[in-house]
């Protein structure tokens, strides 16, 4: 079962694995990426512990691959697949002492477990409820709005923070650009979200082996809405319902990689990098972390695989065209600190306390190379009170909602949370989770009207036309005299904003 305290902000009581929401309410590979879908069977039982899974990480060619993987069946392991392209494979084995009996084998660079939990076959989600839109609201907002608008566009106080709202009177963005969003499942049926959903390119990859069943990417009836509410801020059409997407025009796809107890393992994560990777997403947002460990220290043989595998698979899209745009976090933490205080890792059995450096243990995938790292900011377009920061890890800012009363709602802000789509309706949350997916919105927006531009371009594209943001005052956000954050750097390069908050119209213009 998932605990609810995790570590991105335990004062807020998150679902475990949503490590980028602050709510208030609230992916077998294709044959291109994969090895044959057959599993190689384990050799005769080498201990009996609980069944775990883990990522064997190799270098060399196909001898080297078929050597290790017969090793993997002596020391009683399971391949689930095999990601031969970046020498990522996928493992079940109970055996206490696999990881460190194939660490030994020649070809294998690393190898670690993904968890520290066994694997369970079914399991009820533990999940904070999102506080949904009353009628009464809707019909409000609705008479507001005008004949431009989308019935509930009067209350998306961030599209005008971050001229959206104007940059939608030059492009809607292109059918032709894809923005897949890896977390909970996205709901394709919602009227929102059903126009500009790809199923061809959506899947489940829990456990680590792509689904397409129709619908795999769906979430569950008990489990999150997380990833639908992510979906609808990047692209809910502009076709008079409801609210409307940052980029309301391009098409959207769902990668599911929560499991059923609400973990996001590296295996899942792996996989979901590769299938966009393979399936044309031009934009990936990651509004989650990958469990169980808040921050994975390179120099221990377990985590440090993770963080290879994932810096693989990452690094594979990379280079076939996806940019990708991760949230940096609730803790309030300083991520450019000397050291951090990690309290609830492993977050999936019995979590301890460690004292951590941030540039040796990283929090994956926000902190790896070429991911744009977003924080926070609310309605006054301050950081949040609960966003991580830090100078050289921020790349740039975006609204994520803030209800502290320093940031209470003005204007078009009659809450100062997002309001998105959610199974069945729309409701609210914030978070850096929903700061992350303005970019994604943003960046599909640059690409719509750039399309040959590569990701690095989109990068500097999306980050030199942010709205550049000094520190400003001493950051006591709640104004009771202790100063909450510090914030480093100048006007176009500082730990609470990066490079700026974003800018969708000077992105399009």
């Amino acid at each position: 079962m998932a605990h609810l305290g995790t570590r991105r902000s335990r004062a807020l009581a998150l679902p475990v694995g949503l490590a980028l929401t602050a709510s208030l309410g609230f992916l077998p590979m294709t044959s291109a990426t994969a090895a044959p879908v057959e599993e190689v069977a384990a050799a005769a039982p080498v201990a009996d512990g609980p069944k775990l899974s883990y990522v064997v990480n190799i270098s060399g060619g196909k001898s080297t691959a078929a050597s290790v993987k017969k090793a993997i069946a002596k020391a009683g392991g399971t391949i689930v697949v095999s990601y031969d392209k970046i020498g990522v494979i996928v493992v079940t084995s109970q055996n206490p002492e696999f990881g460190k009996q194939i660490r030994t084998v020649r070809g294998v660079d690393s190898a670690g477990a993904t968890r520290t939990a066994p694997i369970q076959v079914a399991a009820t989600t533990e999940e904070g409820s999102t506080e949904r839109l009353t009628a009464s609201e809707a019909q409000a907002a609705a008479k507001k709005a005008t004949a431009a608008e989308d019935p509930l566009e009067p209350l998306l106080w961030a599209l005008p923070a971050i001229r959206a709202d104007k940059a939608h009177q030059k492009t809607l963005g292109s059918k032709k650009v894809n923005v897949t969003v890896i977390d909970t499942g996205v709901d394709d049926t919602h009227p929102d979200l059903a126009p500009n959903f790809d199923a061809k390119s959506s899947a489940s990859c829990v456990g680590g082996k792509a689904d397409t069943t129709a619908g795999a990417w769906r979430p569950k009836a008990d489990e999150s809405d997380h990833g639908t509410h992510v979906a609808g801020t990047i692209a809910a059409a502009k076709n008079g319902v409801g609210v409307t997407g940052v980029a309301p025009g391009v098409k959207v796809s769902g990668i599911k990689v929560a499991d059923a107890t609400g973990f996001f393992y590296t295996e899942a994560v792996v996989c979901a990098f590769m299938y966009a990777a393979e399936h044309g997403a031009d934009v990936t947002n990651n509004s989650y972390y990958t469990d169980p460990w808040m921050f994975n220290c390179k120099d221990d043989p377990d985590q440090g695989a993770l963080v290879e595998a994932t810096d693989r698979a990452h690094g594979y899209a990379w280079k076939k065209g996806t940019i990708s745009v991760a949230s940096s976090g609730n803790s309030n933490f300083d991520l450019a600190a000397k050291e951090i205080v990690d309290t609830t890792s492993p977050n999936d059995s019995t979590p301890g306390s460690r004292t951590i450096d941030p540039k040796k243990c990283l929090d994956i995938p926000m902190q790896l190379d070429d991911v744009l790292t977003v924080s926070a900011t609310g309605a006054k377009n301050l950081k949040s009170s609960y966003s991580n920061y830090g100078k050289g890890v921020i790349d740039i800012a975006a609204p994520g909602g803030d209800r502290t009363a320093y940031q209470a709602p003005e204007g078009p802000a009659v809450d100062g949370r997002i309001l998105s789509t959610v199974p069945g309706g729309y409701g609210y949350k914030n978070g850096t989770s929903m700061a992350s997916p303005h970019v994604a919105g943003v960046l599909a927006l640059l690409k719509s009207t750039h399309p040959n531009a590569t990701p690095r371009q989109l990068e500097r594209m999306v980050t030199t036309h942010a709205e550049s943001t000094p520190c400003g005052e001493p950051y006591d956000i709640n104004k009771d005299g202790k100063i909450d954050a510090v914030c480093e750097g100048g006007v176009n390069d500082n730990g609470f904003y990066g490079a700026g908050i974003i800018d969708a119209l000077r992105a399009v213009r």
